[in-house]
């Protein structure tokens, strides 16, 4: 990590912060005690989800934005993203006065795009992912002389994020291990950067989603390599390819990118609702999905970043979901009963005496491999986890019947 020539230094993340001073809040540090028996010492959540706007977008969009010229903000500012950036760059240009245009990937949550345009922005969806949200604002800013607003990939940018580094380093001074999400890599790149220089003794971890972790190849080859698909619930860190300047960067401060995988993200994002209630968005628990995949790999005590909050509500519902099917707290079953009176309540009987609670029902009565007296009957189970889904199915095998366990 020595001998770095530096295209972001202290002294810019030190004005960033004076910047920001007025704008932002300095988000709390909460104590995980869940997290920490986990990982035997003490693990704190810094919660940027509780930052203005719902991530700490804010925090680089306002310093980008603040260093325009006069002329420069008269012609407006033009960003790409799937929603955190977004709402970022809208707030802080209205704030300081300049017209914001945010381009957005079709399926772009909801709740982010409202809040954009809530903030002033005018929103304009095209093609299927940032990337090309983002070759369409440096084109509309080519035309219009707006001035493109990078979401990760320029040093301002970069300084701004790098002060929630400080923050954590002056709210946990004998932090160990910090873990945070990762997708184009500004955050990281910044956060490292805070912490290198102040203590390089600290350990800094990124985290991919492995559906859409470009920063490990890239890492590999030496240089930012483009994804040729992504495909995951983490729209916050679903970036195809890496900045040059956070790459170069993390190359040199960042000690390892990990990755997760779509069940530790839902189950990261369950648990914090349930044991810190606190919500976040997927790419928002990454770094706790990856504390809680491998609790032995983070060093206490240790911080991790929930980057962001922005959640739509149905979304929500279905990672809620799919994260307690990953827990083990959802069964679902293909059972063959008599297709005579009184088959499907004794089924019932039986799920009822182990204390799982049915959530739906379907007869099927057709079907090549049943016979003409039999019903397979499909049903969804809610389980306390998986000892319990043991002990539901070990008691359906003692009542003779046979139970096929599908995919959740």
């Amino acid at each position: 990590m020595a001998g770095v020539v530096e295209t972001v230094s202290m002294a810019d993340v030190d004005a960033a912060r004076e910047l920001l001073r007025d704008v932002v809040r300095p988000t709390p540090l909460e104590d995980s005690r869940w997290l920490a028996h986990r990982v035997g010492g003490p693990v704190h959540l810094k919660c940027e989800n509780l930052q203005r706007a719902g991530s700490f977008k804010i925090r680089g969009a306002y310093v980008r934005i603040a260093g325009l010229s006069a002329a420069e903000r008269a012609n407006g500012v033009v960003a790409a993203s799937a929603g955190n950036h977004a709402q970022g760059v809208a707030l802080a240009a209205s704030m300081l006065d300049t017209q914001a245009t945010v381009f957005m990937p079709e399926g772009a949550a909801i709740v982010k795009e409202r809040a954009t345009r809530a903030y002033g922005a005018d929103v304009r969806f095209v093609g299927s992912s940032l990337d090309e949200a983002l070759l369409a604002a440096r084109a509309f800013a080519a035309e219009t002389g707006a001035v493109l607003i990078h979401p990760f990939d320029h040093p301002d940018v970069v300084a701004g994020q790098a002060t929630v580094g400080t923050e954590i380093l002056e709210q946990c001074p004998d932090v160990r291990t910090i873990v945070v999400g990762t997708g184009g890599g500004g955050l990281t790149a910044g956060i490292a950067l805070a912490v290198h220089h102040n203590r390089p003794d600290v350990r800094v971890v990124g985290v991919q989603a492995e559906r859409a972790a470009a920063f490990p190849g890239s890492l590999e080859a030496g240089r930012p390599v483009p994804l040729e698909q992504m495909a995951t619930m983490a729209d916050g860190i679903a970036v195809g390819c890496p900045g040059e300047l956070p790459f170069d960067m993390i190359r040199k401060y960042v000690d390892s990118v990990t990755t997760v995988s779509e069940e530790a993200l839902s189950r990261a994002l369950v648990l914090l609702l349930e044991r810190a209630k606190l919500v976040v968005e997927p790419a928002g628990a990454a770094a706790v999905a990856a504390v809680l995949e491998d609790p032995g790999a983070f060093e206490p005590p240790v911080v991790a970043v929930l980057s962001g909050g922005n959640i739509d509500p149905l979304l929500l519902l279905r990672v809620i979901r799919h994260g307690m099917a990953a827990a083990g707290r959802y069964l679902s079953l293909r059972v063959r009963v008599p297709d005579a009176p009184g088959g499907l309540a004794g089924l019932l009987s039986v799920l009822a005496s182990v204390d799982a609670n049915v959530l739906d029902v379907v007869h099927e009565r057709t079907g090549a491999s049943l016979s003409i007296d039999e019903v397979e009957i499909a049903l969804q189970v809610e389980t306390r986890g998986p000892e319990h889904c043991d002990r539901v199915l070990g008691t359906l095998g003692e009542s003779g019947y046979a139970v096929t366990i599908m995919e959740n």
